[in-house]
């Protein structure tokens, strides 16, 4: 069985919806953040306790990915996504509607679930809609909507919120993936994963798989050493009066959708090259910072290019994924979305032990080597692609399941289907 490409403008659609979906996702997790005042007062808990929802998401994440992905492994995609959309919409309500902090707290944990599913699946589904060539930019447009969530999604349902109560923007949330919901249970053909285009990477690769999964999980334990303790940074190291904190803050989103624009427009042609510029713009960024923050002018260069790489970083490694996935591609980006949210939660905790050990410069400090360390795991898997023990994955015992006949069949038949 060979999988029929949708027309043109049914593509365009589901991909619309696919990137409406990791929107409004990201906005759910994050939303909390812009509520947290209006969270605590109308639930009757501390601030902390509310921040707890956003850090027991993000652990949720990271530990659900890949057992999740390995479970679902055999469902049509269209069927995981409207499953996964469902529960987004079911959890929104339910955490809109029923003033109780420990039902807001189960109701989360359910978004979280289906978050930790959504990337492995929804990356192969929407890149397979489209030619190879192209594929870079499918990645791109859907991590562009995903950091438009920091950018707008969160601002916008915090203003909501002040001017309602925060029930009303997470019910937004319902509704938008609602939309997302019906679209691709609509236009989304139903077929085997096994059997869809971007079922398996288009080069496997043990060694590279296993560089890039090291790289990003360092890159985003140290990159959130020092941004969860950004505002404190800002405040106490450059100087900057709350107000603009609060403007540098945005600035810090607009750089990170900058980045990922700028990143995703280079990354079919240069895919390796753009993840390695994205860590080592990292790694500058926070040690600029850590060097040169205490005044002010450098401190807001250096800023925008830690923000410019943060969404980039993801983004190029979900890419990676793609290309060099030892078997499945879901399960490889399972496996990275989880090692990445493992990481954040990681470089929280480091930021955290080090804050008492030293000042607010050393979480950065700490945080730019780490960025440093990816680079030369990066470094160092490029020299050893080059030297005689380098194979692709096809050989290894991940891979042996694979028909490769058939694979090449399909593949041929999909190009075939493209040209239509």
């Amino acid at each position: 069985m060979v999988t029929t490409q949708p027309a043109p403008w049914r593509r365009l659609v589901v991909l619309v919806a696919l990137m409406l979906a990791a929107f409004t996702f990201n906005t759910a997790e994050n939303l909390p953040v812009g509520l947290l005042e209006l969270m605590s007062e109308s639930l009757r808990v501390s601030v902390s306790a509310v921040g707890l929802l956003v850090t027991c998401y993000g652990v949720t994440v990271a530990v659900g990915s890949l057992p999740l992905a390995h479970v679902m492994r055999a469902v049509p995609r269209r069927h995981a996504l409207t499953g996964l959309l469902t529960a987004l919409v079911v959890s929104s309500l339910v955490a809109a509607l029923v003033p109780s902090y420990w039902l807001l707290l189960v109701a989360r944990l359910l978004t979280a679930l289906a978050q930790a599913l959504f990337w492995a699946v929804m990356g192969p589904v929407a890149v397979g809609l489209f030619a190879t060539e192209v594929r870079g930019r499918v990645v791109a447009a859907l991590s562009v909507a995903g950091s438009l969530a920091l950018v707008l999604g969160v601002p916008a349902g915090t203003w909501l919120g002040q001017q309602s109560d925060w029930p009303v923007p997470v019910a937004l949330v319902a509704a938008l993936g609602l939309v997302s919901l019906v679209t691709i249970a609509v236009l989304l053909p139903t077929s085997r994963p096994e059997e869809e285009p971007a079922a398996y990477g288009t080069s496997p690769d043990v060694r590279r798989f296993g560089t890039v999964l090291a790289a990003g999980i360092l890159s985003a334990t140290g990159a959130f050493a020092g941004y969860t303790y950004i505002v404190k940074f800002l405040g106490d190291v450059s100087g900057f009066p709350p107000r603009a904190v609060s403007a540098l803050f945005v600035a810090f989103g607009v750089a990170c959708l900058v980045g990922v624009s700028i990143t995703g427009a280079l990354l079919d042609r240069f895919p390796q090259a753009a993840l390695t510029a994205a860590i080592a713009t990292q790694a500058v960024g926070m040690l600029g910072l850590y060097a040169a923050g205490t005044h002010p002018m450098a401190a807001v260069v250096f800023l925008v290019l830690m923000g410019g790489a943060l969404g980039p970083v993801f983004m190029t490694t979900q890419n990676a994924m793609l290309h060099c996935a030892p078997g499945r591609t879901d399960i490889a980006l399972a496996a990275n979305s989880g090692a990445y949210n493992a990481g954040i939660a990681a470089g929280a905790a480091l930021g955290g032990l080090v804050l008492p050990l030293a000042d607010v410069r050393g979480a950065f400090l700490a945080g730019g080597l780490l960025t440093v360390g990816a680079c030369a795991v990066l470094l160092g898997g490029r020299l050893l692609s080059r030297g005689p023990l380098h194979a692709p994955a096809a050989s290894s015992r991940l891979t042996a399941r694979v028909d490769e006949t058939d694979l090449t069949s399909h593949r041929h038949s999909h190009s075939s289907d493209l040209g239509k």
